[in-house]
C-alpha cells in the first residue's frame, strides 16, 4: 500500500520570504510612483509638508507645458537617435561577431580588443571627438551622435552576438552550404533565426545605453538635437527647481524604455539565459 502524500503546512520561514519579497517590491517601486505621482501633482502638493501621498486631482498641466514650450520633443530626438544608433550597431556588429566566430578574422584575441575598447570611461575621450565634430561640422546634428553611438556600441554588440553565434552548431550551416546557400543567406537564414533571443537581448541593451546617455549628448548638442537626458538639466537652477516639469520630463522618458522591455521581455530572458549552461 503507497503512502499518501504528506503535504507540510507553510511555515514561519515561508512567510517571512513573502513578507520580505514585499517589502524589497515597495522599496524598489515606491521611487517610480512618486515620480508618477509628482508629474500630476500642483506646485501647493509637491511642496506639501507633510508630504501628499497621491494627487487630490490629476493634473495635466505639467505635460501641457513641456509640449507647449517644445521640450517634449526631446523624447522624440532621443529615440531617434537610440533607434537608428541601435539598428546600425546590431547590423555591423552581427556581421563582424559572424567573422569572427567562423572565419576567426584577427586571431584569438581581436575579440577580447574590441571590448577592452567598451571600458574605455567616455569622459576621456569626448573633448577630442568635440574638437573633431566642430571640425566636421558636425556639432548639434542627429548624424553625428548617430555615428558615435553605433561605434560605442559596435564592441557590446559584437562580444554578446559572438558569444550566441558560437552556440550555434556548425553542421546547420554546412548543411545550408551544401544545399546551395550562400554564406549571406546562410547568415540571414539560418544564423539569425538560431540567435533570434540573444539578437533582440543585445538590442535591447544597446538600445538602452543610447538612451541613457548624458556626457556625449551635453558636450555635442546645442539647441537642435538636445536629448530628454539633457533637457532634464535645464529644470534645474540656482535658486529653485522646476519639480514638476523634472518629473514629467522624467516620465516622458521612461515611458518608450518601459514599454520596449515589456514588449521584448521574453526574448531577454531567453537571450540572456543562451549559453548559460554548456555540456
Amino acid at each position: 500500500m503507497s503512502a499518501l502524500p504528506f503535504h507540510r503546512r507553510p511555515g514561519p520561514r515561508l512567510a517571512f520570504r513573502y513578507v520580505l519579497a514585499t517589502l524589497l517590491v515597495i522599496v524598489f517601486v515606491f521611487p517610480v510612483y512618486w515620480l508618477f505621482s509628482i508629474s500630476f501633482k500642483t506646485p501647493d502638493e509637491i511642496f506639501a509638508f507633510p508630504p501628499v501621498w497621491y494627487p487630490a486631482s490629476i493634473q495635466f498641466s505639467n505635460y501641457r507645458v513641456l509640449f507647449k514650450d517644445g521640450d517634449a520633443w526631446t523624447v522624440w530626438n532621443s529615440l531617434v537617435l537610440a533607434s537608428v544608433s541601435t539598428v546600425f550597431a546590431m547590423i555591423l556588429g552581427t556581421i563582424a561577431a559572424y567573422s569572427l566566430v567562423r572565419f576567426k578574422t584577427g586571431g584569438e584575441n581581436l575579440a577580447v580588443w574590441i571590448i577592452s575598447q567598451r571600458m574605455m570611461p567616455p569622459v576621456a575621450i569626448v573633448f577630442p571627438i568635440f574638437l573633431l565634430y566642430v571640425y566636421l561640422g558636425w556639432v548639434d546634428t542627429f548624424h553625428g551622435l548617430i555615428i558615435l553611438y553605433t561605434a560605442f556600441s559596435l564592441p557590446y554588440v559584437i562580444w554578446m552576438m559572438r558569444g550566441y553565434i558560437e552556440d550555434i552548431p556548425l553542421e546547420l550551416e554546412e548543411s545550408a552550404l551544401v544545399d546551395g546557400c550562400t554564406r549571406w543567406e546562410v547568415l540571414w537564414k539560418v544564423v539569425l533565426p538560431m540567435a533570434r533571443s540573444g539578437l533582440f537581448a543585445t538590442a535591447v541593451f544597446t538600445f538602452i545605453f543610447a538612451w541613457n546617455d548624458f556626457l556625449f549628448a551635453l558636450v555635442l548638442t546645442r539647441t537642435e538635437v538636445t536629448t530628454y537626458t539633457v533637457q532634464v538639466t535645464h529644470y534645474f537652477g540656482g535658486q529653485s527647481n522646476f519639480w514638476a516639469k523634472i518629473a514629467a520630463m522624467s516620465v516622458l522618458g521612461t515611458i518608450p524604455v518601459f514599454f520596449t522591455v515589456a514588449i521584448m521581455q521574453r526574448y531577454l530572458v531567453r537571450g540572456i539565459s543562451m549559453g548559460a549552461v554548456k555540456g
